[in-house]
């Protein structure tokens, strides 16, 4: 009988190999390493989402591209159509993620939209949640 095998990254065991870096940056020595593969994922989704579409070079269909939306006219459509974008693009990007839930929600009078997303990472223990709010 088979069974779903949990795959556990060698490297989260060696104290001395980071495998990423922190954002924001705010260690005196501006990085500050990372040494879990939950880490380096949850940092890789907040750079996905504070990237301009068309900023990365050579990838300009990478990121969130949320910052375009903050004065635009906040709407259900516009939350819809992110959401199915987002969606799509962490589909791309992050494949070995499953989104367990996705949530836009607005504040118009502030100019306000929070991202909630809740993932797991394929045959991993990994679950997290992330939540960006932008201003």
């Amino acid at each position: 009988m088979p069974f779903d095998q949990k795959q556990i990254y060698p490297i989260d065991f060696n104290n001395s190999a980071a495998v990423g870096v922190d954002i924001p940056f705010s260690d005196p020595a501006v990085f500050k390493p990372n040494y879990f593969t939950k880490d380096a994922i949850k940092n890789n989704l907040i750079n996905y989402f504070l990237t301009n579409l068309g900023e990365r070079y050579l990838v300009p269909t990478f990121g969130g591209g949320l910052r375009q939306f903050i004065f635009e006219q906040i709407n259900t459509n516009n939350l819809t159509f992110l959401e199915s974008r987002i969606k799509e693009n962490l589909n791309t990007y992050f494949p070995h993620i499953n989104i367990g839930d996705l949530e836009i929600l607005q504040q118009p009078d502030l100019n306000i939209i929070t991202v909630k997303l809740t993932y797991s990472v394929i045959n991993t223990n990994i679950n997290d949640t992330l939540e960006i709010d932008f201003a």
